[in-house]
């Protein structure tokens, strides 16, 4: 799993940074994923996360973090596997996943836990939603949070 990082608060700690990236990776080998995927993940302000969510939300509101999968349609996927299925190499990328960094310290404080624990779910819930896991019925709910917390553990981040 390759990750770009994007500060454009350029505020984020490095540590944070390094500890968002590593989160990533270690979900996607925990899931078995393909080595050759990428996804960029964009630290952000408030106002900057409400603005997109206004934009490709319809929502007046600022959220932690939002996802935006580019291969969720059935035919781009196909598209995808036909092409890593000629040539291994072929790095596809899954998607965008913008965090706020004023939310997340807001939450973390907010939930008695850590920063690193609020990015870090951030990060995974962004990843998660990439790859197709979504929390819009009770079921899908159970099984994506599930899985969060599955990953989070594996990878010793607990709550606090």
């Amino acid at each position: 799993m390759q990750v770009e990082l994007i500060d454009e608060t350029e505020v984020v700690e490095q540590a944070f940074q390094d500890l968002v990236e590593d989160i990533v990776k270690f979900a996607a080998d925990y899931m078995k994923y393909p080595a050759n995927r990428e996804c960029s993940i964009t630290f952000i302000s408030n106002e900057r996360i409400r603005e997109i969510n206004r934009e490709f939300r319809n929502k007046d509101a600022v959220t932690d973090v939002i996802s935006f999968a580019l291969n969720d349609d059935d035919a781009d996927l196909f598209s995808m596997m036909e092409i890593e299925g000629e040539d291994t190499d072929f790095v596809t990328t899954i998607g965008d996943i913008v965090i706020s960094v004023d939310r997340a310290k807001e939450q973390a404080a907010d939930y008695g836990h850590s920063i690193e624990r609020e990015l870090g779910f951030l990060a995974l819930h962004g990843f998660l939603h990439l790859n197709g896991y979504d929390h819009q019925t009770p079921e899908e709910e159970a099984e994506m949070m599930g899985l969060q917390e599955e990953i989070l553990t594996a990878y010793g981040l607990q709550r606090d």
